[in-house]
């Protein structure tokens, strides 16, 4: 796993430094002699600043100086052909990338706990909710398949931003190249990048504003998924008795004045983490706004600093999850306790006798009007009331028998839950057959982009195994 703390903006600018020096020296623009002291420079300067509490430079013009006074003004060949523009602008895509892989990580573990929850209960009835009112039942695997579905597409886009991110501003210099013959593939390469940036003003001046705003709106896209998520959750400790509820002492908090109290503080800080990466990211597109090119505003940590809070609201979200549990009984109690299997009703008057959907719902919603008026749940009614609020309804349509053309039986069935969700014959409905197809739909991306990921950083570990096997073969020399 990366470590972020270790990986900061001098880590980052010695690592130019390396990658500087092998293609100077490759391409003949550094002497050799000179190569080789300037490596061994860069590798004192280095260990010093690994020390605890040592001074880690975060300015190129105060990093450059250390270096020199181990190896001599000669050592400023490796910045020929460089600037701290694309510096900074490549410094900027590093960090950037190593949080972009950090959120993906992040992502594909909640993704993964998130369908193992689905498949425990994938045939779990349970309320769903639209205008915040119970609307119709659905099953849990149903549910969060979508919230699945939704992070899906948020790892898509965290991973069509890498391929933009992941491109090389340097040896772009200021905007405009040099007259030195620096390698920049060479450069890319031993960066880890996929190739470079191909105009060197907008690898300089331009990109750095769009790449930084895209994987911030990524960020922000994935919060307000997560944010939508985090408020279903909360919204059941409104009830007496939630259906979800979070097993774990560590997420919960009591009252200092009301003893009954649980209070789900891991919900609160979720949230609050999801608007701050909205926040960020708002933050990230003003320093860009209405800046002229050739400045630093929009080539400063905001990006990055989007990705550290995402990081932390994923760690957030995924102990959340995990201490998820849900209670199928009491699930099942609050969808029989209302009146949400009704449209099924008027379906079942159409399909099965021919009763057109405006009068069944018309009766549908006189039954609801009726038992919730009298306090009762649907199968508390009295089927004698059921016939009667029937007659009251069709009586404006001449053409509509009279009497309810459902035994009591069959009236009983048509609210019964189950029976609605089994009835669900829609693509992409709670039905089982619908919920299993989806599930292997959802393990089947995953795992493709388990393995998009492991093969970034694979990628990535070798390039740097790859750049520090060049460097120090030339530093040892």
């Amino acid at each position: 796993m990366i470590d972020l703390d270790s990986r900061d903006t001098f880590h980052w600018l010695c690592q130019l430094d390396k990658a500087s020096t092998v293609m100077t020296v490759e391409c003949g623009i550094t002497p050799h002699e000179v190569g080789v002291r300037t490596a061994r420079a860069i590798t004192a300067v280095v260990a010093k600043a690994a020390a605890p509490g040592a001074d880690r430079p975060t300015d190129y013009l105060d990093v450059q100086p250390l270096v020199s006074a181990i190896a001599g003004p000669d050592s400023s060949y490796v910045h020929s052909g460089r600037s701290r523009q694309d510096m900074l602008a490549t410094v900027h895509r590093l960090m950037v990338r190593d949080r972009l892989l950090l959120v993906r990580h992040g992502l594909d573990e909640l993704r993964n706990r998130l369908l193992a929850l689905a498949r425990h209960h994938a045939s779990a009835i349970v309320p769903a909710y639209t205008n915040g009112v119970q609307a119709q039942p659905v099953t849990f695997g149903h549910l969060v398949l979508g919230y699945e579905h939704a992070l899906r597409r948020s790892a898509q886009r965290l991973a069509e931003a890498y391929h933009r991110v992941n491109l090389c501003p340097l040896g772009a210099a200021a905007l405009a190249t040099s007259s030195f013959p620096v390698d920049r593939a060479r450069l890319a390469e031993l960066l880890g990048f996929a190739a470079p940036v191909r105009n060197s003003f907008d690898a300089a001046q331009l990109a750095p504003v769009d790449t930084g705003f895209e994987v911030a709106s990524c960020a922000m896209g994935l919060a307000l998924s997560i944010g939508t998520f985090i408020q279903d959750v909360h919204a059941q400790y409104h009830h007496v008795r939630p259906w979800i509820r979070l097993d774990s002492d560590g997420l919960l908090s009591p009252s200092t004045l009301m003893p009954q109290k649980r209070n789900p503080v891991a919900l609160n800080r979720a949230r609050l983490l999801a608007s701050e990466v909205v926040g960020d990211g708002v933050t990230t597109a003003l320093a860009a706004h209405n800046v002229c090119s050739g400045l630093t505003d929009y080539k400063r940590a905001e990006a990055a600093h989007t990705l550290d809070r995402a990081i932390a609201l994923l760690a957030e979200v995924n102990a959340i999850v995990a201490a998820l549990r849900v209670d199928e009984e009491a699930a099942l109690a609050e969808v029989r306790s209302d009146y949400s299997t009704t449209s099924e009703l008027a379906n079942v008057l159409q399909r099965d006798a021919n009763v057109p959907f405006q009068v069944g719902h018309r009766f549908a919603s006189a039954l609801v009007s009726h038992g919730r008026a009298a306090a009762l749940p649907p199968a508390a009614v009295a089927f004698g009331d059921v016939t009667r609020l029937y007659r009251e309804a069709v009586a404006d349509f001449p053409d509509v028998a009279g009497e309810l053309p459902l035994t009591e039986e069959q009236f009983r069935t048509a609210l019964d839950p189950a029976t609605m969700v089994r009835s669900y014959q829609g693509y992409g409905g709670p039905q089982g057959t619908e919920v299993a197809a989806m599930l292997a739909e959802a393990r089947d991306a995953l795992d493709a982009d388990l393995a998009w990921t492991k093969g970034v950083a694979e990628r990535l570990h070798a390039a740097e195994d790859a750049l520090e096997a060049a460097f120090t073969a030339l530093a040892t020399m």
